[in-house]
C-alpha cells in the first residue's frame, strides 16, 4: 500500500497553525488590551486578581505600627527593673522583632543586677554570652558580676580583674571593694604580690561610695595599722559608722526589723542598757541579702566538693563565697584556727552571725595535710576576734 508523502499535506498543516497563531493572538488580546487616549497610553490587565480580605479593628496589629525608639524606651524599663532573669529573658523568645530591640546595647545597659542572678547549676555558654553582652554595652554591675565569676570561678585572672577595673572606674562600689581584697590578698599571684596601700586606697573610695563592708575593713585597717599609719581612736569612729550605715540600711528597707526595733530596743534603751545595734563587729539585724555574684560562687564551688582546689579553703563567710588562689592565702582565726576570711569585713560579720558560739581555743593548728604550722600560717598572718 502506498502512502502519501507529507508535501501533501502543506496545506492542512499551514491551515493548523494559522488557526493556532489566530487563537492565541485573540487570546492575547482579550487578556491585555491597550487603549490610546490623546496620544497617552496605559494598560490593564483583566486577570483575575486575588481578594485578600479587609482586616478589621480587632486582627489588626497595632503593635507593629510602634516605632522602635518607643518599644526600646518600654524595654529599657523592664529591664532595669526586673526581679528575676525571667522577666526580661522571656522578652527574647517571643519574636524576631521583640528579640533584636531587646538586645539593643541600650537596653542591655540598664538591666537590674537581679536580672544577673544566675544560678550555678544553670551556668552555659549562653549564659556567658548574654553577660559578656551586657558587660560590652556598659553595665557595670554585668561588669562586676562576670569578672567575678572568671576571676573566681573560671580562673581566667586578666580578663576578671579587668572586667571588675572597667566596673571600678565608673564607680562602682563593689568592684573597688573587691579589688582591695585581691590586693590585700594577692590574689591570682604569690605573698609577693600583695599591695596593702593600694587595697587601702581602694577601700577608702569604696567608703566614701557608701559601701559598708569597705568602710569596716578601712577602719579595721587603722586600728591595726594594716597599709596605713595606724589611728586607732579614727579606726573605732570608721567601725562605729559602719555600723550606722548597716543599720540605716536595714531599717529603711524592712519592715520587720522597724518592727524588732520598736518591740526591743525602746525598753532597753529606758533602762539604760547599751544599744547592741552598735557593736563593734557589726548590727543585731537580719542578714543582709547575698550578692548574686557571692551566692553564684558558693553554689559553685559547693557543686565541686565544697573545695576550690586541693589544700585550697573557701571564705567562711557564707555570704562572700571567695575562694583562695593559693594555699593559706587567707587568714585564719587566731583563737580556734578553725575558720579563715577573705577579709576583716567578713571574719566581723561571721563572728555575729555564727562563729560567735562556736570559737574555741586550741593549742596548736594543723594543715590539711597534718602538718603543725604553730600559730600563724605560711602568709604569716593571723586574725585576731574580739568580742563586742
Amino acid at each position: 500500500m502506498r502512502t502519501r508523502r507529507g508535501a501533501c499535506y502543506s496545506g492542512v498543516v499551514s491551515r493548523m497553525c494559522s488557526d493556532v497563531r489566530l487563537a492565541n493572538k485573540n487570546k492575547d488580546l482579550h487578556m491585555h488590551m491597550r487603549v490610546h487616549v490623546a496620544g497617552d497610553s496605559f494598560s490593564y490587565s483583566r486577570k483575575r486578581q486575588k481578594k485578600t480580605p479587609e482586616k478589621t479593628a480587632t486582627d489588626y496589629d497595632f503593635f507593629e505600627s510602634l516605632p522602635d525608639d518607643l518599644v526600646i524606651s518600654i524595654f529599657c524599663k523592664l529591664s532595669s527593673t526586673a526581679t528575676k532573669p525571667s522577666d526580661f529573658l522571656n522578652v527574647l523568645t517571643t519574636c524576631r522583632r521583640l528579640n533584636k530591640l531587646a538586645l539593643h546595647s541600650l537596653v542591655l545597659s540598664k538591666v537590674s543586677p537581679r536580672a544577673f542572678a544566675i544560678r550555678a547549676k544553670d551556668w552555659c555558654d549562653s549564659a556567658h554570652r548574654f553577660l559578656k553582652h551586657c558587660a560590652d554595652a556598659g553595665n557595670v554591675e554585668a561588669c562586676f558580676t562576670l569578672g567575678m565569676i572568671r576571676f573566681y570561678c573560671l580562673q581566667n585572672r586578666g580578663s576578671g580583674a579587668s572586667l571588675m577595673a572597667k566596673a571600678a572606674i565608673n564607680s562602682h562600689a563593689r568592684a573597688l571593694y573587691s579589688l582591695a581584697v585581691i590586693q590585700f590578698n594577692g590574689s591570682g599571684g604569690t605573698k609577693s604580690d600583695k599591695d596593702l596601700r593600694a587595697g587601702v586606697a581602694l577601700c577608702a573610695r569604696a567608703a566614701f561610695l557608701g559601701h559598708v563592708d569597705a568602710l569596716r575593713e578601712l577602719g579595721h585597717c587603722l586600728q591595726d595599722g594594716y597599709g596605713v599609719r595606724q589611728n586607732i581612736a579614727e579606726g573605732r569612729r570608721f567601725l562605729v559608722q559602719a555600723n550606722a550605715r548597716e543599720l540605716a540600711a536595714v531599717l529603711s528597707t524592712n519592715a520587720a526589723a522597724r518592727h524588732w526595733l520598736t518591740c526591743n530596743l525602746q525598753p532597753q534603751l529606758r533602762q539604760g542598757i547599751g544599744c547592741p545595734l552598735l557593736s563593734d563587729f557589726g548590727c543585731n539585724v537580719p542578714t543582709p541579702e547575698v550578692h548574686p555574684a557571692s551566692r553564684f560562687m558558693a553554689e559553685w564551688f559547693a557543686a565541686r566538693g565544697g573545695s576550690p582546689g586541693q589544700g585550697l579553703r573557701l571564705c567562711s563567710h557564707a555570704g562572700c563565697g571567695r575562694p583562695e588562689s593559693r594555699k593559706h592565702e587567707f587568714r585564719r582565726c587566731s583563737v580556734c584556727g578553725a575558720v579563715n576570711y577573705c577579709s576583716r569585713a567578713c571574719q566581723a560579720l561571721d563572728w555575729k552571725f555564727r562563729h560567735k558560739v562556736e570559737c574555741a581555743p586550741v593549742e596548736r593548728w594543723l594543715d590539711e595535710d597534718g602538718e603543725d604550722i604553730g600559730d600563724e600560717d605560711s602568709d604569716g598572718e593571723v586574725m585576731a576576734m574580739a568580742d563586742s
